[in-house]
């Protein structure tokens, strides 16, 4: 089976000591209960205990240390690191989040060329520090554009840090904070527009570094903190200029693939609440499960977590594979942050309609979910940051697509150098991909075909009602063109990775079932924009199709639902 289990947990490691901490970390909560968690959740108890637990093992230390700052065992190792991300998540987001703001903070140390930050924050690591990422602000966001943090040259080596951050997770704790500033005099006068940047690194516990509050009211603390004349000199400066500018977008390149897992998780252990809830109910004379609309809720909620998985592991391949000459990555990972964790929200919205009041009581990990799955569309740049990004690859995607080497499952035990090393974020239109055609052809089944229907009306939608200027530069009209082309890419990587998981063919069918649906909702937007012409009308309409009725199909994915009944309930 492809979701988590924790009460069954066969998955195969390359070593046994990723084996270990996967086994302990499951272990850590399982023996903290449910009745624990929840009431810690409830009176926002800090979670020093899981921070002892990481410090203990030296867990961070191991997930996160490049191997030659560390000792045996220790790499950045995506692989590994999505199932940690889904065992946390699987259990409360809070425990992730503080998982997640310390890789963040710990990007720009890696990728930096300060050699005496990375010994000591490797040391940091292995005493069971934490670490933040000092980017956002009050007044701009992750506009760093606008950033007003500044470090002030001194001479003689010497800075001094002023200004305030907002936002920051961690930020009460972290051994050492990633800040990203201006400076007051360019480090390169030659260059005008990134000579100002810095990423330096402070001391949460330093006498100029104030915290001022927490931002939430949940266990985790996400921090507004200032500066208040810190005192900085070489050796805590990471990068300036140009390398300071890249290392702030391939932090967030790197770490936000980590949102998609953690929705995955969420959604993996509110499946078994609602299942079991829903199939151990007798209403009206029916166990709750023989109500049709119930089970098609169920389908469509597992076939779409499924769906999740299978793209979040096989976009993990293409970042673990990636090269200067390949960064296919790039547009995957961002789908993963904006289309996982959206759908997400979809599944956990479907279970709620299963699971209906008893989401609200206070003893569920569901009543937790429903929480904390609307975050994650929202971390690391919105949904519509993100697809900003993601439109930018359409046309060669569609249109330019190219000879790409063939990635197989990346899941050999090693350290994901280049994530470090990833070069300049420029040059996104020179990115090609392999023809998603060729991978679309090597399934034919009823719902992939009239998939493959739609995604032939949407190419001619591009190559002949290609959007004008006007349309182009409204975005409301641009993001669900975007949507359409999410979809077509989603689909793509789900095929890529069926056949790897033993995906059966009825389940396969069953996902683009709701694929087919989707494209068409968003087919049926973009025909009913203002500014939509009655050419790109024409061809929308097209682009809307009923997906195949099969009810033998759905009565195999049924059944296979159906058999989590009572698979897993966390101890109480």
């Amino acid at each position: 089976m492809i979701l988590l289990n924790p009460n069954n947990h066969t998955r195969e490691y390359p070593d046994e000591a990723s084996r270990e901490i996967m086994l302990r970390t499951i272990q850590f909560f399982e023996n903290k209960g449910k009745v624990k968690l929840k009431n810690d959740d409830h009176a926002l108890v800090w979670y020093e205990d899981f921070l002892d637990y990481i410090k203990k093992e030296e867990i961070f230390y191991k997930l996160l240390t490049p191997p030659e700052y560390g000792g045996d065992g220790c790499r950045w190792d995506t692989w590994r690191n999505m199932e940690f991300n889904e065992i946390l998540a699987f259990y409360g987001l809070h425990y992730w989040y503080t998982w997640q703001v310390t890789a963040l903070g710990l990007g720009p140390i890696w990728m930096s060329k300060n050699d005496g930050v990375k010994q000591k924050t490797a040391q940091l690591l292995k005493d069971g520090g934490v670490f933040a990422f000092g980017l956002s602000e009050k007044e701009h966001g992750a506009d760093i554009y606008s950033s007003e943090m500044l470090l002030k040259v001194l001479g003689d080596n010497k800075y001094e840090a002023k200004g305030s951050k907002y936002y920051i997770g961690n930020g009460n704790i972290a051994s050492l904070v990633s800040i990203f500033a201006k400076t007051d005099k360019p480090t390169d006068p030659d260059d005008k527009k990134y000579g100002n940047y810095v990423f330096f690194v402070a001391d949460s516990q330093h006498e100029k570094y104030e915290c001022v509050r927490n931002l939430v009211a949940v266990q985790s603390y996400v921090a507004e903190y200032k500066l208040n004349d810190y005192p900085i000199t070489d050796a805590d400066i990471l990068s300036t200029g140009r390398d300071a500018w890249d290392c702030t977008l391939n932090t967030v390149n790197l770490c936000k693939y980590n949102l998609g897992w953690a929705s995955i998780g969420i959604c993996t252990h509110a499946l078994y609440e609602a299942i079991n809830h829903a199939a151990n109910r007798y209403l009206y004379g029916h166990w709750v499960t023989d109500f049709s609309h119930v089970r098609h809720l169920l389908v469509d909620a597992y076939s779409r977590l499924v769906a999740m998985k299978l793209f979040a592991k096989r976009a993990g391949d293409y970042m673990r594979a990636a090269t200067l000459e390949d960064r296919r990555y790039i547009l995957y990972n961002s789908m993963v942050k904006m289309k996982v964790t959206s759908e997400g929200e979809k599944v956990i919205d479907h279970l709620w309609d299963v699971i209906a009041a008893r989401g609200f009581e206070a003893e569920t990990f569901f009543s937790a979910a429903t929480r904390d799955i609307r975050a994650l569309p929202k971390l690391e740049g919105t949904v519509h940051v993100n697809m900003a990004q993601i439109i930018k690859f359409m046309p060669a995607y569609f249109f330019m697509s190219d000879e790409c080497p063939e990635i197989p499952t990346v899941d050999a035990p090693k350290h994901d150098e280049f994530m470090f090393n990833q070069g300049i974020t420029k040059g996104m239109g020179l990115i090609r991909f392999h023809d998603y055609r060729k991978t679309y052809d090597t399934v034919s089944l009823p719902n992939v075909d009239v998939f493959k229907e739609q995604i032939q009306a949407f190419n001619e939608f591009m190559a002949e009602a290609t959007p004008d200027e006007k349309q182009g530069e409204d975005l409301d009209f641009i993001l669900n063109a975007g949507e359409l082309f999410t979809l077509v890419v989603y689909g793509q990587l789900i095929i890529e990775n069926a056949e790897k998981h033993d995906i059966s063919d009825a389940l396969l069918d069953q996902i683009f079932n709701f694929v087919v649906r989707d494209f068409s909702l968003y087919a049926l937007k973009l025909h009913s924009k203002p500014s939509s012409t009655e050419r790109q009308q024409k061809i929308l309409l097209r682009c809307i199709k009923k997906p195949n009725v099969d009810e033998d199909r759905f009565g195999e994915v049924w059944e296979e639902v159906h058999s989590l009944k009572d698979l897993y309930e966390m101890k109480q």
